[in-house]
């Protein structure tokens, strides 16, 4: 009897083993990925085994139990300020058909933005496809999830920022590949591509101050530092890089900011780019307990006035709950920003062309 009940014990746990390799084994995930270690061994961001911030940077602050607390109070609370109780408005563009000729921008919620710039199609942190298991984790407001991959136009450059599910989308980047002339990354992240379909031709992977040059000289992309952090589910943390990016084209700068808590970067990219036609700023998901890997309200101002850009456009809110603040709360803390400062803020419904 005993033999029997530990026979049925040994096969359950079997059993839910196999389980969780199944669900593990999905390529989103990337844990089969080859992971080409030389060229990030190389990287003078890479040190003490993991890639590094400019700065010290906790990932949480305050105590164990203090991050433990704020972690469950997160995945328990039912605040229903976190998310709207209505639809969120937004507008369907027809995207394959806007001219190629002027400089536009068009949002999709979150991180996720296609521009044109001098002629080409930039797409960015394209996350467009709620399918397992990313739709597990990213849940999106009433109303924001209107746009999808067989919406967008071709794209001439697709940047990823970073590996987080929320900006790095393994089903959008899946069904785009056919359609994406070359991706632009930072180093590590080719390997998930690698693994999802896209041919080495195609990947551009690239370390802080890195620079790309096209079309005879006429682009120019630089890979620029962030304050962040990498980890997409198991395993060791920063084993990929994350950053930003500057695009020059046609005499004009966009600058992606993608995440990251407030450093002297923002000072050192004005310095190095001095003037900035547009910069498209990380604004939400933010709490005091990460506030090193998030522009948190207090330091956004900061990096605004210390980019100087001649126009901005914040991101990362409005189509999911990642943090506990309410929903609403990034665009008016930008909007009181703007005012205060007298920038001029692009500010505009999910979908809208915006020309800058």
């Amino acid at each position: 009897m005993r033999m029997r009940v530990l026979l049925i014990i040994f096969g359950f746990i079997f059993l839910l083993a196999g389980v969780g390799l199944a669900i593990l084994s999905h390529p989103a995930f990337g844990l089969w990925r080859h992971v080409s270690k030389e060229k990030i061994e190389r990287s003078p961001n890479y040190y003490d085994g993991m890639f590094q911030n400019q700065e010290l940077t906790p990932q949480f602050t305050g105590d164990t139990a203090s991050t433990r607390g704020t972690l469950w109070r997160f995945l328990t609370n039912k605040d229903t300020l976190r998310v709207p109780t209505e639809p969120i408005p937004a507008v369907k563009t027809d995207l394959k058909n806007l001219p190629s000729d002027s400089d536009w921008l068009v949002w999709f919620g979150h991180s996720s933005h296609l521009f044109c710039l001098n002629g080409k199609r930039y797409l960015v942190d394209p996350v467009l496809k709620p399918e397992w298991p990313s739709s597990m984790m990213l849940k999106a407001f009433k109303g924001t999830d209107i746009y999808h991959p067989e919406d967008m136009p071709d794209i001439d450059v697709l940047i990823v920022t970073h590996e987080h599910w929320d900006h790095m989308d393994y089903a959008t980047l899946r069904d785009l590949c056919n359609r994406v002339k070359t991706v632009v990354c930072p180093l590590g992240i080719a390997d998930y591509l690698r693994y999802w379909g896209y041919p080495d031709e195609q990947i551009v992977e690239m370390d802080w101050q890195d620079k790309l040059q096209m079309t005879n000289n006429k682009l120019q992309i630089t890979c620029l530092p962030s304050r962040h952090f990498s980890n997409r589910l198991l395993g060791k943390r920063n084993q990929t890089l994350w950053a930003s990016f500057m695009v020059e084209a046609g005499g004009r700068k966009v600058y992606i900011g993608g995440d990251g808590g407030y450093d002297k970067r923002f000072r050192e990219i004005h310095e190095q780019f001095d003037s900035i036609d547009l910069a498209l700023l990380e604004n939400g998901q933010y709490n005091a307990n990460w506030k090193y890997v998030h522009t948190t309200p207090e330091d956004l101002e900061k990096v605004i006035m210390d980019l100087q850009a001649k126009q901005v456009f914040t991101v990362h809110h409005d189509k999911y709950s990642l943090a506990m603040h309410p929903w609403y709360e990034p665009d008016s803390v930008a909007q009181e920003i703007a005012t205060k400062n007298n920038i001029n803020l692009l500010d505009a419904p999910i979908g809208t062309v915006v020309k800058f």
